[in-house]
């Protein structure tokens, strides 16, 4: 069965807690703290496998966590830090919050491996805390959570082409004319209930890839049928074929099919719609009475509009090859950057904006350095990448929205002063 939407739950490791300790030796009566520090935990990393075509991983396994981080130990011994997990996904995948649906990653183009939870950072041992005032510190810091979410995977089929039509027109047929897919192909009005993809490779034209869009029906973008399910596959497109019956072996109007085609186009994405068309008409070995063709009504009707006709037929493969040059110089000369979704929602800001508390504080042995602590900043840095420009700039917004940044001014903070927060030391500029 093809299976291009899963929902599943993810978690990433929890930081594994800081040890506390003592140095134990014969002719050391007062060792320092020893206690090492916890190791992190793991992520959770969506990475694109060329090899699937589905989501078919997910539908019976719908948990997923990554390994926590070993706990610290004497001897300044640092915890193991905790596996990571990495789910493989088709290209095209867009990974969602599940409840808002709001774009987490979309995994094509460039994007082949993402981080999508973090794993909860070490804590540390107790080692760390020894001062002056403190020698014998019996606080070590506990690891981060663990991160946790529910995911919503679609997989919106990438490809060139989008061949649409309604049922039993013969996109299957041409599909496997023309293309190394091998689609199932029978006389029924329901008979593809997946979107077929091939690679052309017909008489010195390749390269593109096509994907056969389950059957439309009126409706279908109001999710009538299977509509919303179909129609989702063509989002990535650049060019699309209208498939119509030129016989009309079952007594349809092409004209007007391809005019309710494009009204579902229209009320499902605009976008798609306005892009550039051609359409074939298939069947035409089929047409014995010439009097009144239907190619011609079809150019009168379309042509001026932009959108050129071609007669084929699938089985013998007339026109096949004059449709294909024409579709392979429209995609040649169409400059549309890649289409890709942009990133939505950010599990990082749904899991700092908890109410927790914190204190701002100036060491009391040096009145340049402020001590920011609390688990609302233990929380942040744990699931933050400061190494990175978008984890640095995330870190910053959330010292401003936080409140934090006025508090510093408030208890005397000024340009060059030491910021500090669990080992972290920034300096502080406005």
């Amino acid at each position: 069965m093809f299976a291009d939407r899963a929902k599943i739950y993810i978690r990433s490791g929890k930081g594994g807690d800081g040890h506390v300790s003592f140095r134990r030796e014969l002719y050391v009566p007062n060792g320092g703290p020893d206690g090492g520090d916890g190791g992190k935990g793991g992520d959770v990393i969506f990475e694109v496998d060329e090899g699937l075509n589905t989501l078919g991983d997910y539908r019976h396994k719908r948990k997923f966590k990554a390994q926590d981080g070993e706990p610290g130990g004497k001897r300044r011994c640092h915890g193991g830090n905790g596996d990571d997990i990495v789910l493989k996904v088709p290209e095209g995948t867009v990974i969602m919050e599940a409840e808002s649906r709001k774009v987490i990653a979309d995994m094509s183009g460039d994007n082949r491996r993402q981080v999508v939870l973090r794993g909860g950072r070490g804590g540390k041992g107790n080692m760390h805390y020894a001062t002056a005032t403190m020698q014998v510190p019996k606080y070590a810091q506990p690891g981060q959570p663990a991160q946790e979410l529910e995911v919503f995977l679609e997989l919106k089929v990438i490809a060139d082409v989008g061949l649409v039509g309604f049922p039993n027109v013969g996109k299957s047929t041409f599909l496997s004319r023309v293309t190394n897919a091998r689609p199932k192909i029978a006389n029924y009005h329901f008979t593809t209930i997946n979107p077929n993809l091939g690679v052309v490779d017909y008489q010195g034209i390749d390269g593109f890839v096509i994907a056969d869009i389950p059957g439309l029906i009126e409706g279908a973008s109001e999710g009538v049928g299977l509509g919303h399910e179909f129609l989702r596959h063509i989002e990535r497109t650049r060019v699309m074929i209208h498939m119509v019956d030129g016989a009309s072996v079952e007594g349809r109007d092409p004209i007007d099919d391809i005019y309710k085609i494009n009204k579902e186009l229209e009320a499902y994405n605009p976008e798609i719609a306005a892009r550039p068309q051609v359409i074939a008409a298939n069947k035409m070995d089929a047409v014995y009475d010439e009097s009144e063709s239907i190619i011609e009504k079809l150019k009168a009707e379309f042509e001026p509009k932009g959108i050129p006709v071609f007669a084929i037929s699938a089985v013998s493969g007339k026109g096949l090859k004059e449709l294909l040059y024409r579709v392979k110089d429209m995609l040649d000369h169409i400059e549309v950057e890649p289409i890709t979704f942009e990133q939505e929602f950010f599990p990082e800001d749904v899991l700092v904006t908890e109410n927790l508390p914190y204190t701002v504080e100036q060491d009391p042995e040096d009145p340049h350095i402020f001590i920011v602590e609390g688990p609302k900043i233990e929380k942040m840095l744990g699931y933050t990448n400061l190494d990175s420009e978008k984890g640095f700039a995330f870190f910053q917004k959330f010292l401003k929205e936080g409140g934090i940044l006025d508090e510093l001014e408030a208890a005397g903070i000024e340009e060059g002063d030491t910021v500090r927060m669990y080992g972290f030391d920034f300096d502080y500029y406005k």
